[in-house]
Formats: structure tokens, sequence, C-alpha cells
């Protein structure tokens, strides 16, 4: 006999919270908390839920091992939303981050040369000397008995370290106090994030108060992008041999430019500049950020990391060979262990390139899924006491189970780029500190209890840092 096939699920037979006429579930969110209301609905409907935002309906999938299948089909199944794909691009950063099919196709090669593990090796004593002047800084305010703005500092270290290694720039916004570039980067992930929530494109016919606000930032950033460009360009002028073996990214994208008949543009080349800079800064900032709170949280594993770092690292203030970081076993679990509980990117939004089936959900072209990334590696079935900040749990003979279910950088051919970059400066900047200083306290800057805040990546509120210098 013929084995029977179930029929496919169709997306109205799923369920989901009660919609209103015309806005759908829009009035029960609020931007910042989105992600919240999200798992708060996947706790009440299960693995994969529907729900609408004003005229936009999207199928909502939790279960990790449903996201990591249909995740590795990118960039052929799934693909970024028009929504943020065209916003990302009318804002400057239209380049990997943003594109879809044979223009990521193109684009994809080059950026992971930039962050081929050997060219980071080669970059660690440029990173040293990032990390001499955090460490600089700090003890700065460590003698003067001030709070340290956690955020901002880390900011102006991830960022002066893309700087140097994708584009051989030393900024040193650490040394500096204008502060020019962040001042304005980081205004542009939260606007793009209301932009992609909004019922409509209303920018592109009329500009609000937050959009002037934004074009003037935006102007800001790109003239910062284009000296990046023109520094680039001037360098290679003077060393002809650049073109042929560049050292850094942006070398390689303009090279790989002016070769004849080549597709990329100089949109693609500012586009892929200002994407390294706004992911490279804002990611692996927050992450820090919320592993340095966590762990002040719990002296016990602090000390643990300290001792850790100290005994690594012998009479040395600082790390100075990359094989010190690779000593860091447990630091590095204590960054695993932070990107399950505050993954900065909790949710992955992805639109269906053609008509396809999800976990026997039946989903047409065009339609929009987001993939949850926490709450599979919040799931008491498969982990002992999953809201403990455990680092222990990933040093265990029996860690497979949380590393399939826990995927900060996400999963399939369009998985973070930057991944061991950000690992190693997650490394470094905690050994700097803990090498150097004893943590007294982390808090919220304004003394109220610290919240998650999504602003396309998910944040800590402003923290402030109290140390002491050895």
């Amino acid at each position: 006999m013929p084995v029977a096939i179930a029929p496919m699920t169709r997306i109205a037979e799923l369920p989901g919270p009660p919609a209103l006429p015309m806005i759908g579930n829009a009035h029960q969110i609020s931007r910042p908390l989105f992600h919240q209301r999200l798992e708060a609905w996947q706790r009440a409907y299960g693995d994969i839920y529907r729900m609408r935002i004003w005229a936009r309906e999207f199928v909502v999938f939790a279960d990790p091992h449903v996201a990591a299948e249909a995740l590795r089909e990118r960039p052929g199944t799934f693909g970024r939303t028009e929504r943020v794909s065209t916003t990302a691009t009318e804002m400057g950063f239209g380049g990997l981050f943003a594109s879809n099919g044979e223009k990521w196709r193109r684009q994809r090669p080059m950026v992971m040369a930039a962050f081929d593990p050997g060219h980071i090796k080669r970059y660690f004593p440029s990173l040293v000397q990032v990390s001499a002047r955090l460490a600089a800084r700090w003890t700065r305010a460590a003698r003067a008995g001030e709070a340290v703005p956690l955020q901002q500092d880390l900011m102006r270290y991830t960022v002066d370290v893309i700087a140097g290694l994708a584009f051989g720039t030393d900024i040193n916004t650490l040394e500096g106090e204008q502060d020019v570039i962040q001042r304005h980067m980081d205004k542009i992930f939260p606007m793009l994030f209301r932009r992609t929530l909004a019922p409509f494109p209303y920018w592109r016919h009329f500009k609000l108060p937050a959009d002037r606000r934004l074009d003037v930032h935006l102007q800001a950033f790109r003239a910062a992008v284009q000296e990046f460009i023109a520094t680039a360009r001037e360098r290679m002028r003077a060393q002809p041999a650049l073109r042929e073996s560049p050292t850094n990214l942006i070398e390689a994208m303009l090279a790989a430019r002016d070769q004849p008949g080549n597709a990329l543009t100089d949109e693609d080349v500012a586009a892929n500049v200002a994407t390294m800079l706004l992911a490279g800064e804002d990611t692996t900032a927050h992450t820090l950020a919320w592993m340095i709170w966590l762990l002040a949280q719990q002296p016990a594993l602090l000390r643990r990391a300290q001792e850790e770092v100290r005994q690594a690292l012998g009479d040395d203030p600082l790390p100075t060979r990359i094989e010190q970081l690779a000593a860091l076993a447990f630091v590095e679990a204590c960054a695993h262990e932070t990107m399950r509980l505050k993954p900065v990117a909790p949710l992955l939004p992805q639109q269906a390139e053609h008509d396809t089936s999800v976990a026997g959900v039946a989903i047409p072209q065009g339609t929009l899924c987001i993939f949850l990334m926490r709450p599979g590696a919040m799931d008491g079935r498969r982990f002992a006491d999953p809201e403990r900040f455990d680092p222990d749990r990933w040093l265990r003979a029996d860690a497979s189970s949380v590393k399939r279910a826990s995927m900060p950088f996400g999963a399939g051919p369009r998985m973070c780029p930057g991944r061991y970059l950000a690992l190693l400066e997650i490394k470094m900047a905690m050994a700097t500190l803990l090498a150097r200083f004893d943590v007294l306290s982390v808090e919220a800057a304004d003394g109220a209890p610290v919240q998650e805040q999504l602003a396309f990546t998910m944040q800590p509120t402003p923290l402030r840092m109290r140390i002491a210098a050895r």
C-alpha cells in the first residue's frame, strides 16, 4: 500500500496571540522588549506560532534544531527580509549584511578573507597595543576613583580593533575624547530597528524629528567611511604591491573594485566598510558588557576567571602572545555562557525566497519568519538549571548538547564571519581587565535594576563599573 503523506500545516492553522483588525499585535509590542514579548508568546503558544504586526504576518520558530536546519539553507531558501535589506541599503550599509543571492556570494569571499584566523594572528601585536590603551584608560579611572562607563569604553575598544584589522587605520579613539565615530554609530542600529518594525516606510515620504537627526548622523558616518577609503587608496598608490597582496579588507575590496570587468562598485566598498564598523563594534562590546556584569554577580566565578588569567600571563601585565589567550579555557566558557543567556542577536528575521516548508509548516514565497535564538538554549528539558550562569556546562564531557542549542553567531553559510575575532577580542579584553584590576562593582548607571534593551542588537541598560588597580 502507498505510504500516506501527512498534509502540511498551513500558517492560518497555527496558534498565536489574538490580533486586532488592521494593527494585528502591534499594540502589544514595545520595541526595546520585542524579543521578550516573542519569547513570552513562545511559552504560551509553543515552538511554532504566528503573529501579525500591522499588515505583515510572521511565523515564529523557537526550536534550535529547526532553526539550524532552516538557516543552513541560506541564502538559497531564506534571506534577509526585504524591509531590513532595503532599509540598511538606504542607510549606507547594504554590503554583505544586507545582501542576498548573487550579490552576497560575490562579496562573501573577501569578507571571509579579512577575518581569516591567520590574518587575525598577524594583527595580534596591534591588538596588544589597543588593549594597552584600554588598560591605561581604566588605570586613570581607578586612580581617580571614577566609575568606568562600561559600554562606551568597550565600544571604543572594539571600533579601534576593527578599524585596525579591516582597514589598516589606527584611529585610536581610546586615547582621544572626540568620540566622533561612536557618537554617530550608536544612533544607526536603533533607527534601523525602528524602521524595520514601522507599519510602512514613512521616511521615504516625510521625516519625523528622529529621522532628521538620523540624517545628520548618517552624513557624518559616511564622511568617516569615505576617509577610511581615501586613506587606503593613498596607501595603495604609495605601495603598488598592495594591489597584488592586500593586507586587509578595505585593500582587498579596492583591488578587486579596480579590476576590469569586476562587478564590485564604489557603493559596495563603502557599504562593507560601514557594515564592518557597525557590526564589529556593537555585538562584541555588548557581549563583553553582559559578561562582565554576569561575572560581577558571581564573585567566586569572577575570582576563578581572574586566577586563570593571572596564571596564564605570569608577570606580563596584559597578554603579549596569542598562546596566552589559548590557555583561557574558563574565560572562553564564560563568554559562551554569556552568549547563551544574553545573546546580542536573540532573534533572526528571514524571508522565504521561494515556496518551502519548515517543521511541517508550508511556507509560501515571501513569508516572513523569525527564528528565536534563546528559548532552545534556555530549555529545562535539555539542560539542568538553564537560567543559572554556569560556565562549567561548556567544559563538561556532555557539552555538545548545549553547543547545538546555543547559536549566538547564527548557523549555516551566513554564520557570522567575525566569530573568531569576536572571541579573541573578548578574551583579550577580559585578560586586560582581570590581570590588572579588581572589579569592585558593576551596576546600571541610573542605579535601577539592569534590564535588557533591544535596539536591533540586545544590550544591557548603560552600566558603570568600579575597579581598583592591582
